[in-house]
């Protein structure tokens, strides 16, 4: 969520901005004056849209795009983030001061691969929506059903879009159900396309981790250490120190060693890729 859009979005804009009719907007910060306002993603703002946010925060006033006079608005703020913003903020991607603004109260939402007891009503729910937007109802059969959970609750199955790909995955299979009933091969075929979709996503974003940190070197690194290195370099991100990273990351076998010096092994490992800690 960025760019002029974005901020037209938030903070509203005039229509001499653009110089076009029909471009005037109002805004949401003002639109939620007296009222709360949820932001999700507000990781994904850039330095001058938290800038503004913060301004709007802290005095109750900012500036529509192509306005020279201030809004007022008071509003209560409820902001979403999908990456640890104290990690961000440690990396100068996210300022402290605003974080301190949206942290007065905080609460971490556990995936939905850690909420396998919520998947039964998550279903439901679901094929509840499906029938009020599609018109018909569409129901699994029973062994197409407890395939579904079984892989849905799978450990295994990472859900990394949460939600979204919960309901994405619920919704193709109800518009292509034949008579309004989902098959056990739908649901084959359903589970085949995820994985292959999160096995492709995964491995792009394991090789833009590890180019962005090595650069030409990746193309040296064998398959299975890219995504070995993708896994170690995000828990250094979002871990406080080199030993509580090495804790994380050999938490099995470091009970089985007499002498348990994570860091040094988490060091020596990143060393092999001529990666040091400050550099991740």
């Amino acid at each position: 969520m960025n760019g002029p859009d974005a901020m037209a979005t938030l903070f509203g804009q005039r229509r001499s901005h653009l110089g076009v009719a029909g471009t005037e907007r109002s805004g949401l910060l003002r639109e939620a004056d007296g009222g709360v306002l949820f932001l999700d993603d507000v990781d994904e703002l850039n330095a001058n849209m938290q800038s503004v946010l913060l301004h709007a925060i802290e005095t109750g006033r900012f500036y529509p795009l192509g306005s020279d006079h201030e809004i007022s608005s008071r509003f209560h703020l409820i902001a979403g983030a999908n990456r640890d913003l104290r990690s961000l903020t440690a990396s100068g991607q996210f300022r402290p001061d605003l974080l301190a603004r949206l942290n007065t109260w905080s609460f971490t939402l556990p995936a939905l691969r850690h909420r396998t007891e919520d998947m039964d009503a998550n279903l439901r729910h679901e094929l509840d929506r499906c029938e009020r937007n599609l018109g018909t109802y569409v129901g699994f059969n029973s062994d197409a059903r407890a395939q579904y959970l079984d892989f849905a609750k799978d450990p295994a199955t990472q859900w990394p879009g949460n939600f979204r790909d919960f309901s994405g995955s619920i919704r193709r299979l109800c518009t292509l159900a034949p008579r309004g009933r989902i098959t056990r091969a739908m649901v084959t075929t359903e589970i085949e396309r995820l994985q292959a979709d999160w096995k492709s996503a995964q491995s792009n974003d394991d090789f833009k981790l590890v180019a962005g940190l090595i650069g030409d070197a990746v193309s040296e690194v064998d398959p299975f250490d890219l995504v070995q290195l993708a896994h170690v370099i995000r828990t250094c991100r979002t871990s406080a120190s080199l030993s509580a990273a090495g804790r994380a990351l050999f938490a099995v076998s470091r009970s089985k060693r007499k002498t348990q010096n994570d860091a040094d092994r988490l060091r020596k490992y990143l060393g092999k890729f001529g990666l040091e800690w400050e550099a991740i």
